[in-house]
């Protein structure tokens, strides 16, 4: 049974239209699926998203990647910066496994394609990581490569949200936080285009928090004592995914405005906080073994791209509602109950 979402409880985030989800896998070919270790002390897990459906090293996509605030372990991003293509699936995960995680999906490209590391380069896996300490048994490292493979084979365009994969173990604004994603359609030249975006939320202080303009964190602050207040850090991983034709710097530019969504929620992003953006558009496929000295890709006219800015910034905005509204209270490795939205609601 899939998760209720923020607009089944009738608060719409925006103005412009979702897609048939309300999630990054309205944009086609883009999957996701999770891997959920949640059993006593143990709340961990592994979310994997799916740019594309066929072998993404040899049909790379343009990618831009962007740092907000750099307190982070993330890795692939100085790649991407420089290259401006993703090449492998995108793994998120807990801060202390990312080198298991690293190492598994070489071994899963490796499988994948015998050239690599032989008659052509390596790989640049990418991996990204939020703290999941203050609820999971993070020291034990849980997490196994068998996780990850098993995540990665679990990608479909239906998948939960709230307290699963990569965000079982998360808070948000003091609450349980976790997975959330929302897209956008867009029109250009009569044709519709699609703008998802996936959150691994795990940062902001309940007194900060907002809801649609509504700050409620301040009253959930004073009304519920056993709540304690933390300082706005630990982190925050987004993916934007879209189909609409991009270059790497437009790209750039359009995932920079996921910040003025994650402000909307609350948050000033703190000293210790990380927050990561990694976006990639299916439009344009670079191919590995390109044949052709000039190719041909197609892009936007940039003076069209405010309704991709204003669509990242409600479906950033609305997943990170949606990762609080579909968590579920949990108790964190102390035994003390972390809250979900929803049950305060």
């Amino acid at each position: 049974m899939m998760n209720r979402k923020i607009r089944d409880y009738g608060i719409s985030i925006g103005t412009m239209p979702t897609g048939s989800n309300n999630s990054i896998t309205d944009v086609k070919g883009v999957k996701v699926g999770h891997t959920t270790l949640d059993e006593g002390k143990i709340k961990t897990g592994v979310t994997a998203i799916l740019p594309h459906e066929d072998n993404i090293f040899k049909e790379k996509l343009v990618a831009a990647s962007h740092v907000i605030n750099g307190f982070g372990k993330s890795t692939g991003i100085i790649q991407i910066e420089e290259m401006g293509t993703v090449e492998t699936p995108i793994i998120l995960t807990n801060t202390l496994s990312v080198g298991i995680a690293y190492e598994t999906l070489i071994k899963y490209m490796l499988r994948q394609n015998k050239d690599i590391g032989d008659t052509t380069g390596t790989i640049n896996p990418i991996i990204c990581e939020c703290n999941d300490g203050r609820i999971n048994d993070i020291r034990g490292l849980h997490i196994k490569p068998e996780h990850i493979v098993e995540a990665i084979e679990k990608c479909n365009i239906d998948f939960d949200e709230g307290n699963v994969g990569a965000g079982t173990g998360m808070m948000c604004y003091g609450l349980k936080g976790g997975i959330g994603s929302s897209s956008r359609i867009i029109e250009f030249d009569g044709i519709k285009y699609t703008v998802g975006v996936l959150v691994l939320s795990n940062f902001g202080s309940l007194e900060d928090f907002v809801l649609n303009g509504n700050p409620i964190g301040q009253r959930l602050f004073k009304e519920i004592q056993d709540i304690n207040t933390i300082e706005d850090k630990g982190s925050i991983i987004l993916i934007v995914a879209t189909d609409i034709p991009l270059e790497s710097r437009q790209l750039k530019r359009i995932i920079k405005r996921v910040y003025p969504g994650i402000s909307r929620t609350g948050s000033y992003t703190g000293n210790g906080s990380g927050e990561v953006v990694i976006g990639f558009s299916t439009a344009n496929r670079i191919k590995h073994y390109e044949r052709n000295d000039i190719i041909d890709i197609k892009i936007i006219n940039e003076n069209k791209i405010d309704k991709i800015f204003k669509a990242t910034v409600e479906a950033t905005e609305e997943a990170i509602l949606n990762s609080l509204i579909c968590s579920s209270s949990t108790v964190d490795r102390r035994g003390k109950i972390v809250y979900s939205l929803k049950d305060l609601l």
